[in-house]
């Protein structure tokens, strides 16, 4: 698995016009499952939630997303599989199949629940 976090003050996903998923202050984690890479939701999950990447009273990066009480919306993307070893066109082959990742990725969110009150979703597979 591979995720991509990025801290937000508020950040939503729109699939067909329509609102998915939404959260106020928290991390957005671009979520990709890969083949041969750790998958494992549990251990994700705890990683995730318990980043310490938010500024404590001291200003210092000391608080987690348990710490502040924020929520996580997890997008999936399988982009961030692309190798870019040979020629002008990126190989997506490590990707896991489609079912596999689906079940992988809504497993991390499951996890993150465990965690977590405010965890978001997008819809896996939407452009």
């Amino acid at each position: 698995m591979r995720v991509l976090v990025q801290r937000v003050i508020e950040a939503r996903v729109e699939v067909d016009g329509s609102v998915v998923g939404a959260i106020g202050p928290g991390l957005l984690a671009f979520v990709c499952a890969m083949d041969n890479e750790e998958s494992d939701p549990d251990l994700w999950a705890e990683r995730l939630c318990h980043l310490r990447c938010f500024s404590d009273r001291d200003g210092r990066m000391n608080n987690s997303l348990v710490d502040t009480g924020g929520g996580i919306l997890r997008v999936s993307q399988f982009t961030l599989s692309a190798a870019f070893d040979k020629g002008r066109r990126p190989s997506f082959g490590r990707a896991s199949d489609p079912q596999r990742a689906a079940a992988q990725i809504n497993a991390l969110a499951q996890a993150c629940r465990h965690h977590l009150s405010d965890v978001q979703t997008g819809r896996f597979g939407a452009t």
